[in-house]
């Protein structure tokens, strides 16, 4: 079973950011981390709260899921989360646009980093059992405050540098909430199966490889005509994700 989100009715705090049902709304001001701070409020305010950020070079925001399985299976929704959060941005993109993951966090524009996701569950949570609470955090940069020309560092850019104009923070946020809670829907109706598809048809495709999702999230890679896997530990990579910068507290440059 996936994480499964129970409707609260506390009143959202910003009108201007409509999201469906059973998400609810805490805001904090631009030197806030919503991460954070969804971490620390989530076994008060449980889950579909959804804690956002209002910053001009950040769509910052971060969700909190109670799941009804044990930690070591939940642990799969940061591909839900992922996948929602690319489906997400390619609303607002121009044609031909290639949004990316790479395994298993970091979000990739035309070949640029522009952000990723995160996920927290309480310390000292047995992996047998459902924990308190998950939380998904998401960072996608929205301009550049890097004194570098737009271009001249390839490996990185923002949602600006690549066509996405007049896109607000809050459009890209209301849009992940709606396909994230489709592609739960979709998880809980017809297993985790429809999850990994839509996760993996957005990392890059090598040749000759072939790659699925193990049943406590680790990546397995597989070349064509080999019996052996290559495995690639999800808990491993989540402990530092790395499309994170901690000293800016923000994407890679």
């Amino acid at each position: 079973m996936p994480p499964v989100t129970r409707t609260h009715t506390r009143i959202p705090l910003a009108e201007e950011l409509a999201l469906p049902p059973p998400f609810t709304l805490v805001t904090l001001r631009e030197v806030g981390d919503a991460f954070t701070h969804a971490t620390s409020i989530a076994n008060e305010y449980g889950a579909g709260t959804l804690v956002y950020v209002g910053r001009f070079d950040l769509v910052e925001f971060a969700v909190v899921l109670e799941p009804a399985e044990p930690l070591r299976l939940a642990r799969r929704t940061i591909y839900a989360g992922m996948a929602a959060l690319a489906d997400a941005l390619a609303v607002y993109a121009q044609p031909e646009t290639a949004i990316m993951i790479d395994w298993p966090d970091s979000i990739f524009i035309n070949g640029g980093l522009v952000g990723g996701g995160r996920l927290a569950w309480p310390l000292g949570s047995s992996e047998d059992a459902p924990p308190a609470w998950l939380v998904f955090g998401a960072m996608i940069r929205t301009v550049s405050m890097a004194r570098v020309e737009p271009g001249l560092n390839p490996q990185s850019t923002a949602l600006e540098e690549e066509g996405f104009t007049d896109v607000r923070a809050i459009q890209v946020v209301e849009s992940f909430a709606r396909h994230f809670m489709a592609i739960l829907d979709s998880w809980q109706e017809q297993g985790f199966s429809v999850v990994a598809k839509s996760y993996l048809q957005r990392t890059p495709n090598g040749q000759d490889l072939v790659r699925y999702i193990d049943e406590n999230g680790d990546l397995l890679v597989r070349r064509v005509g080999n019996v052996e896997a290559e495995r690639k530990e999800l808990l491993r990579q989540l402990a530092e994700p790395a499309w994170l910068d901690p000293v800016v507290r923000g994407p890679r440059l």
